[in-house]
């Protein structure tokens, strides 16, 4: 029997994010979520495709992030655009207020999972890519797949 430490599932990823963006640092975030949504995420009906975090006040905030209204919420539904409350420790907003007002930064969601019950956010602290890196990024990938390939056509000649 799995423990219950270890149990992490996915509910969706930002696969744009790690595409348009160089990732500096990763965080884990609580989101404060009503009812209706929290059955609409687990049941996987959520899209972090153009989402953001912005600090406001001492809180940080999830905005464009779409979670589907739930088929039996009837007129306990949420509206699925609305802005989210991020729950942090108050150092930690301030740490990431500095460094995204500082060097440009910006608070991206990455993936968002439930754990031990719970559904968490995992941020990413990003810089955008420049086109060039983009390139780069694609090459690597390329050399990467040829070689797989490569090694994969050796093992069927013996």
């Amino acid at each position: 029997m799995q423990s219950q430490e270890h149990t992490e599932k996915v509910v969706a990823r930002n696969k744009r994010a790690y595409h348009d963006f160089t990732i500096h640092q990763k965080i884990e975030a609580g989101i404060s979520l009503l009812g209706t949504e929290v059955k609409s995420v687990k049941n996987g009906g959520i899209q972090l495709k153009d989402g953001f975090a912005f600090i406001r006040n001492d809180e940080a905030f999830l905005r464009n992030i779409h979670i589907s209204p739930y088929p039996y919420g009837n007129r306990m539904n949420h509206d699925p655009l609305r802005p989210r409350k991020l729950l942090l420790h108050k150092n930690e907003i301030k740490k990431l207020g500095g460094k995204i007002r500082e060097r440009g930064f910006t608070l991206v969601p990455l993936r968002v999972y439930v754990k031990k019950g719970i559904i968490k956010v995992e941020l990413g602290l990003v810089s955008g890519k420049r086109l060039h890196d983009r390139r780069e990024d694609i090459k690597k990938k390329d050399i990467a797949r040829d070689l797989r390939s490569m090694s994969g056509l050796s093992g069927n000649l013996k």
